[in-house]
């Protein structure tokens, strides 16, 4: 808490947090899940771990693992097959369908704003309720795209 996120915290120090957090906290908490630290196996472990500490969502994002910070330079991201199925394994392993799926691609940069998009659309229609396209996206540039 309180310092760049260079992908050092691993599951067992964010779920610590997130019990912590939650325990002192009613409002409802937003989590970053990273990658999901791992393969699919590790993403369906995170998010019933951050579930059961008490989080009422979970953010992932399409970076390979291990992640940078979402503001770095030279992120590289999966195959949109990979992160699809990043986020389908996450909205099947939460208990509750109260639990919310966050989905972040950082793609726009290095692949630009359709295969963003095109990521966006996959992560909803795999489970995930919000997405985000990592760096601003002005409406300037959904225009110029015709959305």
């Amino acid at each position: 808490l309180g310092l760049p996120d260079a992908g050092l915290a691993g599951y067992g120090e964010m779920v610590d947090r997130v019990r912590t957090l939650s325990r002192i906290s009613t409002a409802p908490l937003i989590c970053d899940g990273d990658t999901g630290y791992g393969g699919l196996l590790n993403v369906a472990h995170t998010v019933e771990g951050y579930e059961a500490a008490g989080a009422a969502a979970i953010q992932l994002e399409d970076q390979e693992f291990p992640k940078k910070c979402g503001h770095t330079p030279g992120r590289r991201v999966v195959p949109l097959q990979e992160a699809a199925a990043r986020i389908r394994v996450a909205a099947e392993a939460r208990r509750s369908r109260d639990f919310l799926i966050v989905a972040r691609t950082d793609a726009r940069t290095e692949h630009g704003l359709d295969e963003a998009l095109r990521r966006a659309e996959a992560f909803a229609s795999a489970g995930a309720l919000v997405v985000g396209a990592g760096e601003a996206v002005s409406e300037r540039a959904v225009n110029a795209r015709g959305g």
